[in-house]
């Protein structure tokens, strides 16, 4: 094998993939409910709004009607939740994907199409070849390895072609224009309001954004302490976003921690743990003394009374 494919195959612990495998099934069902629930409107929208992406006209997918977009909804979310068990990885994967990307096709075919879904399309597409894993499980697997390897590759590309398209659709104007003005305009916050005060710093975020951009791809470079460093910078970009322009990129995020040691979360384990702890001691205080015997009487047949402290005489 060639050192790419090696490094395409680099083999990772079992728990990481479940454990990943989770978090992102997880996430699906939450964004049916708290994060695209609007999609569900399309189902009352005219047809003849629709205008599907590429890959819907090139299958081609079916006009959304509310029976399809309503459908897709209960079964999508039923599937996910089974798939976060871990249990039957291709037989649920699959269909995980499918409906999920059908999902996407509908709410990005009426004029605006988001990139914060494409590491987290990828990631259901290549979940399904990465087999059985078990959380905690330290073994390693190959097929995992290039399941999350693929995931990284396409988390990297969404910045890295980001960057490409801003120069190739804004020039190196985009740089010194006044994109981050628009937006703090549009859906700014305080903080927002605060940092435009600023003279030129927008225009210093703005290069600064390039840079990080077009630079992604070297945390492949990186050793393991400084590759975890860098994407937790890259965690830090996305909460300063959110905090000024109030923008998630919360599919992107769960698709990053892809470059993560998540094998080492085991909320299960913990939870084991928990339940079987011994119980937390009583506090300390001042403790009762027993109360002293009564003396010990004698009978009151032939045998004299016995008190204390003096001598029985027979």
């Amino acid at each position: 094998m060639t050192g790419v494919g090696r490094w395409l195959t680099e083999a990772v612990p079992r728990g990481r993939v479940a454990a990943f495998r989770t978090l992102v099934y997880l996430f699906v069902a939450a964004d049916l409910v708290i994060f695209t629930p609007w999609v569900r409107t399309r189902a009352d929208v005219p047809g003849e709004l629709y205008q599907p992406l590429l890959v819907g006209r090139l299958l081609p997918l079916p006009t959304p009607t509310p029976l399809l977009v309503h459908t897709i909804f209960w079964v999508l979310l039923a599937l996910a939740l089974l798939a976060a068990t871990g249990r039957a990885p291709r037989a649920l994967g699959w269909p995980v994907f499918l409906l999920y990307l059908e999902w996407m096709i509908i709410a990005m075919s009426y004029g605006k199409v988001d990139h914060d879904r494409f590491g987290l399309l990828v990631a259901l597409a290549v979940l399904p070849t990465a087999g059985a894993a078990r959380h905690g499980d330290r073994t390693r697997t190959e097929a995992g390895g290039w399941a999350l390897r693929v995931t990284q590759i396409a988390v990297v590309c969404t910045y890295f072609l980001a960057a490409w398209a801003k120069l190739r659709f804004g020039g190196l104007e985009w740089m010194t224009g006044s994109v981050l003005a628009r937006a703090i305009l549009r859906r700014g916050t305080d903080l927002a309001d605060l940092i435009a005060g600023v003279p030129y710093l927008l225009i210093v975020a703005q290069f600064g954004i390039m840079a990080f951009e077009l630079g992604s791809p070297v945390v492949f470079l990186l050793r393991e302490r400084w590759r975890h460093l860098t994407i937790g910078f890259f965690y830090s970009f996305h909460l300063v976003t959110m905090a000024t322009i109030t923008i998630s990129f919360a599919p992107h995020l769960v698709a990053m921690t892809s470059f993560l040691p998540l094998e080492r979360v085991r909320p299960l384990h913990w939870l084991r743990q928990t339940l079987a702890a011994p119980p937390a001691p009583t506090p300390s205080g001042p403790t009762e003394r027993p109360a002293p015997r009564p003396p010990v009487q004698a009978d009151d047949g032939d045998q004299d009374q016995v008190v204390p402290g003096r001598p029985v005489v027979p």
